[in-house]
């Protein structure tokens, strides 16, 4: 397991101060804000720690009010909306420096049978033992990489990306507003339904908003675009585990008004779809 990994299975192991109430930490690292999927992980733990072991998330909607500070611990206070025959919700506020930086809203239902039916994960995709990794990517295109997205792409993370294409990364040829990108754990996951679900929704945050610039030649490094999650939806659809590689196909169906939305399918290798995702936020070309 990588330290990365160690560290994420640690920062999602929050600290309960009181009752309804918990404090997480946040990675020390060299970026100025807190990631987005931790805060939403951080906040699915808080609420899983109210809610009965029988009963799992199906669903979540989160909005980002403020950035978070690395540097300084996340309070997350849970409400218990409401605890009802088969279903539990909760919500969850985060809190620094006596501000409301994050809220979240979740469901969970006790498992029971119903119609089941899925949309088949896409047949066409490479698959990513034929794709580049990370460090191979950057060792083959070099210089043409810009500095910002080598650095990134050089930190040790606990989770390992393999985009199907990467032109956005190395262009700024307009592009259709989709890919496929295959991303797994940098070590295993303890077989942990509610921990999955906290890890899964991490990992959901990752790359997806990025989708929304591709229609015009820009990416979410791009130094001349501010770039920030205003709010996160995501529906659990079925258990699975996290030990291998997952499909996250994404479109952008529509970018304006300085935001972009962005959606997205979650497979396993077997083609079971596990999670669905839809996302906007501020995609903002800085004026000089």
């Amino acid at each position: 397991m990588s330290s990365a990994m160690q560290d994420l299975l640690a920062i999602l192991d929050l600290e309960t101060l009181e009752h309804n109430l918990f404090r997480g930490r946040s990675p020390q690292s060299a970026w100025q804000r807190v990631f987005g999927g931790q805060v939403i992980g951080q906040a699915l733990v808080a609420a899983q720690r109210t809610v009965h072991a029988a009963r799992h998330v199906h669903s979540l909607h989160c909005y980002f009010m403020r950035p978070g500070d690395p540097a300084v611990p996340i309070i997350y206070e849970v409400d218990r909306i409401r605890d009802g025959g088969s279903f539990t919700t909760r919500r969850v506020v985060a809190i620094q420096h006596g501000h409301a930086i994050f809220s979240l809203s979740a469901s969970f239902q006790k498992e029971e049978p119903g119609l089941d039916h899925q949309i088949p994960m896409p047949q066409d995709v490479t698959p990513p033992e034929n794709l580049r990794t990370q460090r191979e990517f950057l060792q083959e295109f070099g210089d043409s990489v810009p500095e910002n997205i080598r650095r990134y792409w050089a930190r040790e993370r606990p989770i390992e990306v393999r985009p199907v294409i990467v032109e956005h990364y190395t262009s700024r040829d307009k592009l259709p507003p989709r890919q496929d990108v295959w991303i797994r754990t940098t070590g295993p996951v303890p077989d942990d339904r509610a921990l999955q679900a906290a890890v899964l929704a991490y990992l959901s945050d990752m790359t997806l908003l990025d989708t929304s610039t591709f229609a015009h030649g820009r990416n979410g490094f791009d130094p001349d675009i501010q770039m920030a999650s205003l709010d996160h939806a995501m529906w659990f659809h079925r258990p699975h585990r996290l030990d291998d590689w997952l499909l996250y196909t994404q479109d952008s169906p529509s970018a304006q008004g300085a935001r972009g939305f962005s959606r997205g399918s979650l497979y396993a290798l077997d083609g079971t779809l596990v999670a669905s995702v839809a996302q906007e936020g501020l995609v903002r070309l800085r004026t000089k």
